[in-house]
């Protein structure tokens, strides 16, 4: 039998000192065992791309390289290009735009050596509680979120680069973070089969060679409890009646909603039990190689493991085999992105905007003290400055509100320091830009106008910038 390790895939993560040099040992430890390929974070493109070039031309067998994309290569990879949020592209609901994102992000993801995006995300935005779906997803509507995520799967496919729409069976109805505990989700499979999973056969129909299944509990579904990566009723689902036969890979095991209640190992031996074939991001993965050698003799099933050691080496084959990319149109895709976001700016509360210079610019960032540093926060401004506006007291304020799901977060909603912010702030000001969920504009208290601008990412601080621009006095 081949290497079990070729069903593992391990994280490297760029650091601003020193880059990937912090890496190399796992590196060396990794490809010792014959891993099956990285997960990659962070980093300049340029770095990046030599990175995964030097990995793959120093192993015998082909290596699979993927990141998360959800909004572009450039949430990854300096230099590269930020598309809008899913929920940005659900808002103008055409699907022409969201295949031209798909696209993009396939084109340049391939440039720098990526096989695979775990992306889209294809969950709805169902639980106003959700403290980690919310402008990751496309929107609510089952139909429309659907044919969103084919129209991304579709263009991204089409140039090569191996999507994995996620989080299977649907991460929407959640009121809990599965990085910090397993979510449990009370929804029976009719309800789900009714919304949750439209958008998971859509993207299996439109050519989607993997899927991502989370780490959340369906007891009505499954009765043990177990979180859907270990369950080989709700992967078998996934296999049987919607008639999946790709890559089905697993949230990060590093997330206690899978860990919680058992080890690493067991949970990974108990994810390939149910029908999982790719194990991403584990903490340790000599322990999972590990586990999955002793259980090879046991537990696991040598059909078991031969299926997901085949469906792995069909997608490193197909990858070796592709011809390698051209360079991007990065002035192109900048331009269709900014295109996109400019398009994408909502005003959600105020008819009228009366701005006048100078401008005071205050923040209220309901993201920091996570255990990822925030993007930056001066963008804003300075596309102002640089459109000849004025920055300081003395005229009109604007309240920049920042408000991303992220992982450890913990919670949908603003949290107690920013609304107290928010009380003094927010009566005097002349706009308050959202950059979060729309619904968040229920918190902002007083009546200055509001514009939602989905995210804190430097693309839309710059288009919200050029809609103030466009209005000042």
């Amino acid at each position: 039998m081949r290497s079990l390790a070729r069903l593992v895939f391990p994280a490297l993560r760029w650091q601003a000192r020193g880059g990937f040099a912090h890496e190399q040992r796992r590196i060396e430890r990794t490809l010792a065992l014959g891993v099956g390929g990285y997960i990659v974070f962070g980093g300049s493109a340029q770095a990046a791309r030599d990175l995964i070039a030097q990995l793959k031309a120093a192993q015998p067998h082909p290596l699979l390289f993927g990141a998360d994309c959800e909004r572009g290569a450039g949430q990854q990879f300096a230099g590269l290009t930020h598309l809008p949020p899913p929920a940005a592209l659900g808002f103008l609901g055409r699907e022409d735009l969201t295949a031209r994102c798909g696209a993009i992000t396939a084109r340049e993801g391939r440039y720098v050596g990526l096989d695979w995006v775990f992306a889209p995300v294809a969950d709805l935005d169902l639980e106003p509680h959700n403290p980690i779906v919310q402008t990751r997803s496309f929107g609510d509507d089952p139909e429309a979120v659907s044919a969103q995520v084919a129209a991304w799967v579709r263009a991204a496919e089409g140039e090569g680069i191996i999507t994995s729409p996620k989080h299977y069976p649907g991460h929407g109805r959640t009121t809990a973070d599965s990085h910090e505990r397993l979510p449990v989700v009370g929804a029976s499979l009719d309800v789900l089969l009714d919304s949750d999973l439209e958008p998971f056969a859509s993207a299996i129909a439109a050519g989607a060679r993997s899927i991502m299944v989370d780490q959340v509990a369906y007891p009505a579904w499954d009765p043990t409890g177990r979180p859907a990566s270990l369950s080989p009723v709700i992967l078998g689902y996934l296999r049987q009646r919607l008639g999946f036969d790709g890559v089905v890979v697993t949230d990060a095991l590093i997330m206690q909603g899978v860990l919680a209640g058992r080890g690493l190992g067991s949970a990974a031996v108990a994810a390939v039990a149910a029908g999982a074939d790719a194990l991403l991001y584990p903490g340790d993965a000599e322990a999972v190689v590990e586990a999955l050698e002793r259980a090879a003799s046991g537990v696991l099933a040598q059909k078991r493991l031969e299926e997901s050691l085949a469906r792995i080496e069909t997608l490193a084959r197909a990858g070796a085999g592709a011809p390698g990319p051209p360079a991007p149109d990065l002035a192109d895709h900048a331009g269709l992105a900014g295109a996109v976001a400019d398009l994408a700016m909502a005003v959600l509360r105020g008819e009228k905007l009366s701005l006048e210079v100078p401008i005071e610019i205050t923040v209220v960032d309901d993201d920091v003290g996570g255990p990822y540093a925030v993007g930056p926060r001066h963008l804003f401004a300075e596309r102002l400055r640089a459109g000849g506006v004025p920055i300081g007291p003395g005229g009109s304020r604007i309240v920049l509100v920042y408000a991303e799901p992220r992982s450890w977060k913990g919670r949908a909603g603003l949290g107690a320091r920013s609304r107290a912010a928010l009380r003094r702030l927010a009566a005097g000001s002349g706009l308050i830009v959202l950059f979060g969920h729309p619904r968040l504009e229920a918190q902002l208290p007083g009546s200055a106008p509001v514009l939602c601008a989905w995210h804190g990412q430097p693309l839309m601080q710059e288009a919200a910038a050029r809609w103030v621009l466009a209005r000042v006095r």
